[in-house]
């Protein structure tokens, strides 16, 4: 099945959400869409490997990392385990680090940057709330469509 992008998701449904925020991109999957599970930590990578280290039917992982660059949240391992456990992809609004190994993978990661800096272990975060970035609010449950032109929240998956 392919993947809707988000400009004919916004032409076809113009009051969706749209994410002002400006992410990188990483990984050879440039364009995914999948249910929303969402996560809010802040330096501590503890439950997103936690949570990826889970079985997912193409899930896209959403961690709030409060915007924060000074610590990575994903790094080749964590994507590498969320890839082959089945997620669609991860966005992240905090860094990421072994970025090159990323790109080389079959996977999308969204981030607002990098760090070679580890993340603190202290297993503190929160699972399943609504967290705001770029100005929408991202709900597990709901449906997210990222590709090279950003990315577009509905409650439902849409159909063209």
């Amino acid at each position: 099945m392919s993947v809707l992008l988000t400009c004919d998701v916004m032409d076809a449904f113009p009051e969706s959400a749209s994410c002002d925020l400006q992410f990188q991109q990483w990984g050879k999957r440039k364009a995914i869409s999948g249910w929303i599970r969402t996560l809010k930590v802040y330096e501590d990578n503890t439950l997103v490997r936690q949570v990826l280290s889970e079985k997912s039917s193409g899930e896209i992982l959403v961690v709030d990392g409060g915007a924060s660059l000074h610590r990575a949240l994903v790094g080749d391992m964590i994507a590498t385990l969320a890839m082959d456990n089945g997620w669609g992809g991860i966005i992240v609004y905090g860094s990421i680090r072994d970025s090159a190994q990323i790109n080389d993978m079959d996977f999308s990661v969204k981030a607002l940057g990098t760090n070679p800096r580890k993340s603190h272990k202290a297993g503190q975060g929160v699972l399943d709330i609504p967290v705001m970035i770029g100005g929408v609010t991202f709900r597990s449950g709901w449906y997210v469509y990222s590709d090279a032109d950003g990315i577009v929240l509905t409650e439902n998956p849409v159909i063209l």
